[in-house]
């Protein structure tokens, strides 16, 4: 095991560390959705001077090497991109992350009442140990959209004076049978509704009063009817903000660390670059949590458009120009890994683990038993990493996910890899991933970004 990375800091690498976790607990209480995220992330990347391509496309102007643009699609997904010297067919360095996490998702018909209780029903998203998600509060966001295209945005339970909202759980005097249950159905999907409100509308005619009291609620504070939920998006997430975690304040406690610590550390080294030699691109993507389908995912056909549009914008887009943009390019699918706990031992494979404290963690493959659904990243481009990182002075080590036969995961790295570009997944290892609370170590994340701007400084990759 290589030395702790915190022997090695100077006070201006503790003032660095300082600021870049302020800026990312911030990230983390403003985005915990993947909406949320994209509007922070344009909102502070054009304060780099990055423009839409849309606008660039409608006012009719050519690209070149100096360019900063950005593109978003269903507000849910979103990517920069940095026009470098070198002409892009001869490839792009590419940070590639995920900003949608594991959560609740209000059903389209989720409000009823059972025994004078009002809840709304739920369903959840990504892998998750359902018995972590009751008896904690909970916040409401999201948007709903209206008929008539109006969006209705949603955020409950942040604020102090906010209401929050939660899954009851059995009381532990009646708990016998419960607890002989295997803990993948001690609690189950259906039984994670959460508790909305107990007052009945006084003077109703209605059977369900408490829920039509709910109702009046929505319609006094937000305008909208029962009918609109059908075509709302609503997460329901662990309420309150990201809090230093430790005596000696080391580590970082907040939901959704998977994977917006890679998704802030990439955005910050993206933003930290003015003129490169390389174009340099950060892609921000929905649904890896649910195998990466869908329109907002890094399987969807996004990516790919967006280079085209502005290989187009440059004088340059032919379907073999395209081809050899993509598979030129070098990646980093930025996401994080699981963390040696001691506390579960057995799991891990002490050589091949990350450990905190000791830099970014580089995965050359993941997958489950056998590798499977893993990208697994040629040796030569491991070899030209490691040497990127060593002469950019970045802590770095490699882990697997866990024992081979413990079980495993995947990330976005096996889609772009299709295009005949080197990828390896690299990011930062988090404790307690999927909990509704995470932990992470400062350090990690200070290393991420510096691997980060060193890999997107990157000129050549011989």
């Amino acid at each position: 095991m290589k030395e702790n990375v915190w022997n090695t800091y100077s006070d201006e690498d503790m003032e660095m560390i300082d600021a870049l976790i302020q800026g990312y607990k911030f990230f983390l209480d403003n985005g915990k959705t993947e909406r949320e995220c994209v509007r922070q992330m344009i909102s502070t990347a054009r304060q780099y001077g990055y423009v839409s391509l849309e606008e660039v496309l409608r006012g009719g102007h050519l690209l070149r090497h100096g360019s900063k643009i950005y593109a978003q699609t269903k507000g849910k997904a979103v990517m920069f991109v940095n026009i470098g010297l070198f002409p892009m067919e001869e490839g792009m360095n590419i940070l590639g992350a995920h900003i949608d996490s594991p959560r609740l998702d209000l059903k389209q018909n989720p409000l009823y009442e059972d025994t004078e209780l009002a809840y709304m029903d739920t369903h959840y998203y990504g892998g998750i140990k359902k018995y972590q998600w009751v008896a904690l509060p909970l916040a409401l966001h999201g948007t709903i959209v209206k008929k008539d295209g109006s969006h209705v945005e949603i955020n409950i339970g942040e604020d102090e004076n906010d209401p929050v909202f939660g899954v009851s759980d059995l009381l532990i005097h009646l708990s016998a049978k419960q607890l002989e249950k295997k803990a993948a159905v001690v609690v189950e999907g259906e039984n994670l509704d959460i508790l909305v409100g107990s007052r009945p509308l006084k003077d109703s005619d209605t059977k369900d009063k408490v829920k039509a009291n709910i109702l009046k609620l929505l319609k006094d504070k937000y305008d909208i009817e029962e009918e609109d939920f059908i075509s709302g998006e609503i997460e329901v997430v662990p309420a309150g903000k990201a809090r230093d975690f430790g005596l000696d304040r080391s580590m970082v406690m907040s939901y959704g660390q998977d994977d917006r610590v890679c998704a802030y550390t990439s955005l910050m080294a993206m933003l930290a670059l003015d003129d490169v030699v390389r174009t340099s691109v950060a892609i921000f993507v929905d649904k890896e949590e649910i195998r990466s389908v869908g329109a907002s995912s890094m399987g969807s056909k996004f990516f790919e458009n967006t280079i085209a549009e502005i290989l187009n914008a440059m004088g340059k887009l032919n379907d073999i120009t395209l081809r050899r943009t993509l598979a030129n390019s070098k990646m980093l699918s930025s996401d994080v890994c699981a963390a040696y706990d001691p506390a579960f031992s057995s799991v891990f494979e002490k050589n091949n683990t990350a450990y905190f404290g000791h830099g970014v963690v580089f995965n050359k493959y993941t997958g489950a038993r056998g590798k499977s659904g893993s990208n697994d990243a040629g040796a030569e481009y491991v070899a030209r990493i490691r040497r990127v990182m060593d002469d950019s002075k970045v802590a770095y080590q490699v882990s697997e996910m866990g024992r081979v036969d413990a079980g495993g995961g995947n990330t976005i790295a096996w889609i772009p890899a299709a295009y005949d570009m080197d990828v390896i997944d690299c990011g930062v290892p988090v404790l307690s991933m999927h909990a509704p609370w995470e932990i992470t170590s400062k350090s990690d994340i200070y290393e991420a970004e510096k691997c980060y701007e060193a890999f997107l400084k990157t000129k050549d990759w011989i």
